[in-house]
């Protein structure tokens, strides 16, 4: 058995080693320190925004952007149906009930005329919108000019979950650089780590300020230890922060990489019937965090779950898209606008090992192991 081939396995190696021995050696051991504040600095202006808080996960950074947002019990909050349980998780976190929106087929991100139509529907039956948190599929921008504009339109915040999309581009704007909060993850797995961890991103200050309140156990500014409100032991070592330097100083050549990746694959199946990179005739500026194919069965004579197999058998990890919030055991009574897509593109999809530090002989694996299966089944 060879071993393991990733999905995305984090991409790390001498750069990362100074920054984190400099920071051990400095003495800085305790959860802040000046790596922390220079890592929120670099990002802010990466992203070419006022202010960025680091937290310790994407999820941590959700949960405080919604409650210093506002959103609370009664709130609804709509969100992507296409998206890790994270999203969804944090909207609860608050008390308030997310409302998952379906797909656009292309991209697996939020449809906007079904938000509209959501949104619509609530404010005349006199519900409360608390927010708008539209997920960012795989390193594939959402629609911000549309989304934005209905936003503004409706009077509600604008959150951008963009955990997978650090490095992407809409409409000339970084991801993280739309919405009146942004939020990214740094867990082993994204385009960049910190091993876990997250940031908040915002151009408001006072929202940028009750997020470090909270994520600092809300300690009032005296002496004594003084709590007037609950808080939360969220913010990010200045270890794991030196790491997040080093990361964000490679970025832009693990996208790269990860855009050779995309290539390869399109070049593989270029020629296979109904089989498809999703997302692939509009990627140009994706991060390109993860590459997917969506499989037609009845063009293609094999199906999404077969191929997996295949894979499997070789080490090689794989998965299908995520499970739509609205199928999952948990969130079975939450309410919905769907049409059907993100359940299509659940029962078609599937994740090939994408990760920066893949090797080309582990690329030429993959490759072998699909052509070898493609010629089974002719």
């Amino acid at each position: 058995m060879t071993d393991r081939i990733y999905m995305s396995a984090p991409d790390v190696g001498e750069l990362e080693e100074k920054y984190i021995l400099e920071a051990l050696h400095s003495g800085w051991i305790a959860p802040l320190g000046p790596d922390v504040d220079r890592f929120e600095q670099e990002m802010s202006q990466r992203i070419g925004r006022n202010y960025a808080v680091a937290l310790s996960s994407g999820t941590a950074a959700l949960h405080l952007a919604l409650l210093a947002s506002g959103v609370g019990p009664g709130d609804v909050v709509l969100t992507s149906t296409m998206t890790f349980a994270a999203t969804a998780n944090a909207v609860t976190y608050t008390g308030a009930e997310p409302f998952f929106i379906d797909s656009l087929p292309e991209s697996g991100n939020m449809d906007p005329s079904l938000l509209e139509g959501a949104l619509r529907t609530l404010t005349a039956a006199g519900e409360r919108v608390g927010a708008i948190v539209p997920v960012d599929l795989l390193g594939k921008a959402v629609d911000y000019t549309t989304i934005s504009e209905i936003a503004a339109q409706y009077g509600v915040p604008l959150i951008a979950d963009a955990a997978e999309s650090l490095g992407a581009v809409h409409a000339g704007k970084p991801a993280g650089a739309w919405g009146d909060a942004a939020v990214f993850s740094f867990n082993g797995n994204k385009i960049m780590t910190t091993s876990g961890g997250g940031m908040l991103l915002t151009d408001d200050g006072q929202l940028a300020s009750r997020v470090r309140y909270l994520a600092t156990q809300a300690r009032q500014p005296v002496v004594h230890y003084e709590h007037a409100d609950i808080g939360y032991n969220y913010r990010l070592s200045n270890l794991l922060a030196a790491l997040g330097r080093a990361q964000l100083l490679r970025l832009d050549e693990m996208i790269a990489s990860r855009r050779a990746h995309r290539q390869y694959y399109k070049r593989l199946f270029s020629g296979v019937p109904g089989v498809s990179v999703f997302g692939g005739e509009t990627d140009d500026d994706d991060n390109c965090w993860l590459t997917s194919i969506l499989v037609d069965e009845e063009v293609a004579g094999f199906s999404r779950t077969e191929l997996s197999s295949a894979l499997s058998l070789e080490n090689i990890e794989n998965r299908p898209l995520w499970k739509p919030m609205h199928l999952q055991p948990v969130f079975r009574q939450a309410r919905r606008l769907v049409d059907g897509t993100s359940e299509r593109l659940f029962a078609t999809g599937l994740t090939l090992p994408s990760g920066s530090a893949m090797s080309l002989s582990s690329l030429q694996l993959v490759e072998s192991t699909v052509l070898e299966f493609l010629g089974s089944t002719v």
